[in-house]
């Protein structure tokens, strides 16, 4: 899916589903650069074929950032970590991972790459249309609120699975329990049968 700039693009919110478009393709390379598209938001021409906008390399989501061991964030655009930057969910030690070449470097070694704000030539009527109508800006904060959120949800069902093996258990354990009492009082009787026939 290459972009058209005579087509009109629209973006599905994977936070929300909301759908932003038709949009000129700049507006969706302006929005990918100002953290307005996160990774798992789609893109599509004609609302029927959709693909995630990290696959659409016009955007430039090349960069992982390291939130954790083992914890990414992306693929985002520059000026995505540039903004997350400002907003101070990184700082200038955080690492970012260039996924076109794999490149690990720190954002402080990046800051000569950051572009600059975007000075082109957008009509004020045009500019406050746009804004009313964006996206907010997505935010690693609500990668990480999600990612909680997935782990609580792991840790309950864990704790309910744990719970219905612990009942399951105790139910087995009363169930071995008279099974003991009922081989104990037959070989009772039988050792009684014995000595009476004795």
């Amino acid at each position: 899916m290459e972009p058209a700039p005579s087509q009109g693009w629209f973006l599905s919110k994977h936070e929300d589903g909301s759908i932003f478009g038709p949009l000129p393709f700049e507006q969706v390379r302006r929005w990918a650069a100002a953290a307005q598209i996160a990774p798992q938001d789609k893109l599509s021409q004609d609302e029927l074929t959709w693909i995630k906008a990290p696959m659409i390399p016009e955007l430039e989501m090349d960069w992982l950032v390291e939130l954790m061991s083992e914890r990414y964030y992306g693929p985002t655009t520059l000026g995505a970590v540039q903004e997350f930057l400002r907003l101070g969910e990184i700082n200038q030690e955080t690492f970012v991972i260039n996924s076109c070449d794999g490149s690990r470097r720190q954002v402080r070694e990046l800051t000569h790459l950051f572009p600059p704000p975007d000075d082109e030539a957008v009509s004020v009527a045009d500019e406050s249309e746009m804004a009313q109508n964006a996206p907010l800006p997505t935010t690693m904060a609500s990668q990480l609120r999600n990612r909680i959120s997935d782990l609580e949800e792991s840790l309950f069902e864990e704790r309910r699975a744990l719970q219905e093996c612990e009942a399951r258990y105790r139910e087995l354990e009363v169930q071995f329990n008279q099974l003991l009492q009922k081989r104990s009082s037959a070989g009772s009787a039988s050792d009684r049968g014995k000595t009476a026939d004795r």
